[in-house]
């Protein structure tokens, strides 16, 4: 299950408190277990039977304690050299870091809190990028700055195929804002470490670490897939949604978007939106509020690899983009591409076979259908020309089309 990190409300916080009054409940066995311990002794037990207790032999009565080798001095200052660059880290980027709760208005105009998250400061105008499923209910917003101070904010423009989302604070001119630096997700490393910031469970400025998980990986966002997500073992939990996460510079690799949980609380398993799909989409939205994608047009089998159908069915490639339906009137269509033209059965699904498939999208080799998003999402915009290579009938052809605007 993938759980978005929107911290909602109302928030139960339980505290469970073990109190040495306990011990006055606890059974004789129980009381027993605790005081007949190898080499120790009990007054009370001892006297119960009105006999001396018998010495144990010295090899049950003493404790051998063995003092550890001093750690080599350059082990210690690489261990500290280590908490150093992390303390330094949160401290130049945590006042970058805001808490944002959501409220909505009832029919009596009455607001009620539902939900809270996280954000970062983007640019010193105010902007503020996050979730859009952060946002995406509100009513009203108020921005918690690191040193408590609180403004409202406005929403200026949300995306849901990326799920980010920018708001705007009005601060006043003696009010300093931090924006943080932007990485470059592209170079990112399976290993690499990485720190997330944010809120969860309404903990302000908590800081977690971990490493990159895995890339490349695709979460479902509408009726699209969001691709190119950065997975991670750090730490984040609900809250944590549109926190950043930062690489060991302190640079922003990434927006904290979900976790696959099946409790609801961190696994082991984080999903983060790219840092360069920021770069590409806040711009946007905070020029016009919405964000335009380009558009190829096509249809195609994305959950199975074309190189299991290429077994069972003899086709000529096992790396590419089988194109099961072309879309009318779009670039795929005025450039000529072709869908399938039978319906097969594979492993109990009727799969379309017969179409073009596409192999690389101006020289870059394609993989599977989510290759070919990604790369339309982080490489061309509308209106730009590109060139596709398909394989059809067994003849290899490089095909110019124009990309159009997604529906």
């Amino acid at each position: 299950m993938i759980r978005y990190l929107k911290s909602f409300r109302p928030v139960m916080l339980t505290v469970l408190v073990l109190s040495l009054a306990s011990l006055a409940c606890a059974t004789p066995d129980v009381l027993q277990t605790l005081t007949d311990l190898p080499g120790l002794s009990s007054n009370d037990s001892a006297a119960s039977d009105n006999t001396a207790a018998e010495p144990l032999p010295a090899s049950q009565t003493s404790l051998t304690f063995i003092t550890p080798t001093p750690l080599p001095q350059d082990v210690i200052a690489e261990a500290d050299a280590e908490e150093q660059l992390l303390i330094n880290l949160f401290q130049r980027t945590s006042p970058a870091v805001v808490s944002i709760d959501i409220s909505q208005r009832t029919e009596d105009e009455t607001l009620f809190d539902i939900g809270s998250g996280s954000g970062f400061v983007y640019d010193t105008e105010g902007h503020i990028v996050t979730n859009n499923h952060v946002v995406e209910d509100s009513d009203t917003l108020r921005v918690t700055m690191y040193d408590g101070t609180v403004f409202q904010a406005e929403v200026v423009g949300a995306d849901p195929f990326s799920d980010l989302a920018v708001i705007r604070i009005d601060v006043p001119e003696e009010y300093t804002l931090i924006p943080v630096v932007l990485g470059d997700s592209d170079k990112l490393l399976v290993g690499q470490r990485v720190i997330a910031i944010g809120n969860p469970f309404g903990l302000s400025n908590t800081m977690t670490t971990g490493i990159v998980s895995g890339i490349g990986r695709t979460l479902p966002s509408g009726s699209f897939s969001n691709p190119l997500i950065i997975q991670t073992d750090a730490a984040i939990n609900p809250g944590n949604s549109g926190g950043p996460l930062l690489n060991s510079n302190g640079e922003v690799v990434g927006v904290v978007t979900a976790i696959r949980s099946q409790t609801g609380t961190d696994a082991g398993v984080g999903f983060a939106v790219p840092v360069n799909t920021i770069a590409r989409i806040a711009p946007q939205l905070i020029e016009t509020g919405t964000v335009e994608y380009p558009y190829l047009g096509i249809q195609a089998i994305g959950e199975i690899s074309l190189a299991e159908l290429a077994l069972e069915f003899d086709l000529p490639v096992q790396e590419g983009v089988l194109v099961t339906e072309v879309i009318e009137g779009t670039a795929a269509d005025d450039a000529g591409l072709r869908g399938g033209d039978q319906t097969v059965n594979f492993r109990g699904n009727p799969i379309v076979l017969g179409g073009d498939i596409i192999t690389a999208i101006n020289d870059v080799p394609l993989n599977n259908f989510d290759e070919l998003i990604g790369y339309l999402v982080s490489n061309t915009s509308v209106g730009d020309e590109v060139t596709v290579t398909i394989v059809r009938d067994g003849e290899v052809l490089n095909v110019p089309l124009t990309l159009g605007a997604r529906p």
